[in-house]
């Protein structure tokens, strides 16, 4: 997304990209978001990945628990650590926050109104926390987001839990919380699958990146890792 001067914002590039390895996929962005320019369209990149446990800059070991055969990633966004895998949809925001006039956390705050706008639309009624971010289904976390931010531009995103195995969840202390209860629209909303909430994701996405972005900018936050699962 971007906008000419008092223009519209342009609406992002979405890229369905279907099952991508975690690491091809974070070399990618990062490859991206360096060699991008002033005028570098912004992207939003639709993906799933095969199972893997990834760990943010503020990872602590011992919320590991027993990742088994399944791959641990240290990675670069913020936080603690968190479980991909096959019927997750992830929507991997790549941004360039100065030329939208928007700080990390208003970004963060645009994701996770996405998926709460997404659930919203088929009846599940969910919500943000302040003390610990995501998006949550009462006690359940539905949705983990992180971001990492580098020349002005983010990458990372966030990841909805749509139609998985939820078993690794609990090899983990999920974002750094023990005993956190981890749901999926599946277990929900039984009639709804992965490819349609991917697409709705990227509406509501689109949605939230193409208001009127012509206020104040929020700063805050804006260090080299930022809210996240």
């Amino acid at each position: 997304m971007h906008s000419e001067p008092g223009g519209a914002p342009h609406p992002l590039t979405v890229r369905p990209l279907g099952l991508l390895d975690y690491q091809q996929a974070w070399q990618s962005m990062r490859r991206m978001t360096d060699t991008r320019g002033p005028e570098t369209a912004d992207e939003l990149w639709l993906v799933q990945h095969p199972p893997v446990f990834t760990l943010g800059q503020a990872a602590r070991l011992e919320h590991l628990l027993a990742p088994g055969d399944i791959p641990v990633v240290q990675t670069d966004r913020g936080g603690q650590v968190t479980y991909h895998g096959p019927g997750q949809v992830i929507a991997y925001l790549l941004l360039d926050l100065r030329r939208a006039g928007l700080g990390v956390r208003q970004v963060v705050n645009r994701l996770e109104g996405a998926v709460i706008g997404l659930l919203a639309e088929i009846g599940i009624d969910a919500a943000a926390r302040a003390d610990a971010p995501g998006v949550y289904v009462g006690g359940a976390k539905i949705a983990s987001v992180g971001l990492r931010v580098r020349r002005g531009c983010s990458y990372h995103g966030i990841a909805l839990n749509v139609d998985m195995d939820l078993e690794p969840f609990r090899r983990i202390n999920p974002c750094g919380h023990a005993g956190l209860v981890v749901t999926q629209i599946r277990d929900l909303r039984p009639d709804h699958d992965v490819e349609t909430a991917g697409q709705r994701l990227a509406e509501h996405v689109q949605r939230q990146f193409t208001q009127d972005l012509r206020r104040r900018p929020d700063r805050t936050g804006t260090g080299p890792a930022e809210r996240s699962p």
